[in-house]
């Protein structure tokens, strides 16, 4: 069978974006679980909820650097009638108080230590005016202080058996410094997801070899290295694939059994070599879909092995990228358990016109900026999928609507913000 047969062949009917993801959530499921140390936890994802054990804090806790003192001691207190109070304790954080306090008596105290039995409060330091006499030291208190006042009770945080962190969510420092204050030295977490990634085109380079004419490096598996890592993912770069279906499909479906999912990149349009074309068309595997109704990258196709996803990416790097982050990131964050894992769309006014015109939408790498409390995107560099530069320079994806006149400066357009 030649070319133009199988072109002929492989019917593409483009679907909407939404759908598109709408067709690969209906096969993604979580990774198995692992237990991690908490030092290891980081941007890890907990695979279970964790109950407090204890009270936070578990002790009677003083809010400042004062005295603690039994608040009725300070009924009537003035600048004209100071109460002077026997201080006879000093509780630094992490001892214990070693005398009982009366309503003619105080504790020193720092921040964070464990108050007395009797006291039911904390004057500040500030507060206060201490002196000696016959060998002794005290405090003149000029005002009246109200129960409770700088002291943490028991369980005033969280108290035990509340749930402290729920299954689902990403450890990030303030929730490691809440692991580790409950003593969590290891931790659930769901499996980062490793995927391989393979790049076609007999004009491709390896990174470290000369330029030549007509070739050029490949680009695309490493920026798809450093996406995958930056969402969770551990990339494994597999190379190039030949030009040969029957070669590359071999190569693909060996990946498979070393990584939970398969990226490639290029061969995924019409021409003579886009051999992705061919894999799909024949493959046992089934196919979600072979065409987005979107700009850069209409082409990309993804597909079911065995449960295992193969998403085919295009091979310009702005439509590389474009794919990925709508439908490649989505996926490796929800095989880690993570509920909002598709990019935050915003509503902002366009910074400058845009007139290129489309019959699909298109999602061009745009800037975010302020200006007087509007928020203002506009597009990043040359709207071109060949281009590179454009990509590290953005933080969003400006969604122009598809029709005949492209839109204007000031218009509100939607914003997909990457990167969280």
């Amino acid at each position: 069978m030649d070319r133009v047969e199988n072109v002929n062949r492989f019917r593409r009917n483009a679907v909407q974006v939404v759908e598109a993801q709408h067709r690969i959530e209906q096969h993604l499921n979580l990774l198995g679980v692992e237990e991690v140390s908490l030092e290891n936890a980081y941007s890890r994802t907990l695979a279970e909820d964790m109950i407090a054990p204890d009270n936070m804090p578990h002790f009677r806790r003083s809010g400042m650097d004062g005295f603690a003192i039994m608040s009725s001691s300070t009924r009537g207190a003035s600048p004209e009638s100071p109460v002077l109070l026997e201080v006879i304790d000093n509780i630094p954080c992490g001892a214990l108080p070693t005398k009982e306090i009366s309503p003619t008596t105080a504790s020193r105290i720092m921040t964070g230590a464990m108050v007395p039995v009797r006291a039911d409060a904390v004057i500040m330091l500030e507060m206060t005016e201490d002196f000696e006499e016959q060998g002794k030291t005290y405090i003149s208190i000029r005002k009246e202080i109200l129960p409770g006042q700088n002291l943490t009770p028991i369980g005033h945080e969280i108290t035990e058996g509340e749930c402290v962190l729920q299954k689902g969510t990403e450890i990030l420092a303030g929730e490691t410094a809440l692991l580790a204050t409950f003593g969590f030295s290891r931790v659930k977490v769901y499996r980062r997801p490793t995927i391989a990634i393979f790049a076609t085109g007999s004009e491709l380079l390896p990174v470290d070899a000369s330029l030549c004419p007509g070739k050029i490096r490949n680009s695309n598996s490493y920026m798809l290295a450093a996406l995958i890592r930056e969402a969770g993912g551990i990339p494994l770069l597999m190379g190039s694939i030949p030009d040969d279906p029957d070669q590359a499909q071999t190569l693909i479906l060996k990946a498979f059994s070393a990584a939970d999912f398969v990226i490639t990149t290029g061969g995924v349009s019409v021409g003579d070599y886009d051999i992705l074309v061919d894999i799909f068309e024949k493959w046992e595997g089934k196919v979600l879909f072979n065409k987005v109704a979107m700009r850069p990258g209409s082409p990309t196709s993804a597909g079911v092995w065995n449960d295992q996803f193969l998403f085919a990416l295009s091979g310009n790097p702005g439509a590389c990228f474009v794919g990925f982050e709508l439908f490649v990131r989505p996926v490796i964050l929800g095989m880690q358990g993570i509920q909002h894992r598709y990019m935050r769309e915003i509503t902002a006014f366009l910074g400058e016109d845009f007139k290129k015109v489309n019959a699909y939408p298109r999602y061009v790498r745009g800037k975010s900026y302020v200006i007087d409390g509007k928020v203002f995107v506009k597009p990043v560099g040359m709207d071109q999928s060949s281009v590179t530069v454009s990509i590290r320079d953005s933080d969003c994806l400006i969604k122009i609507p598809p029709g005949g006149k492209g839109m204007l400066q000031g218009e509100l357009v939607c914003a997909l913000m990457l990167r969280g």
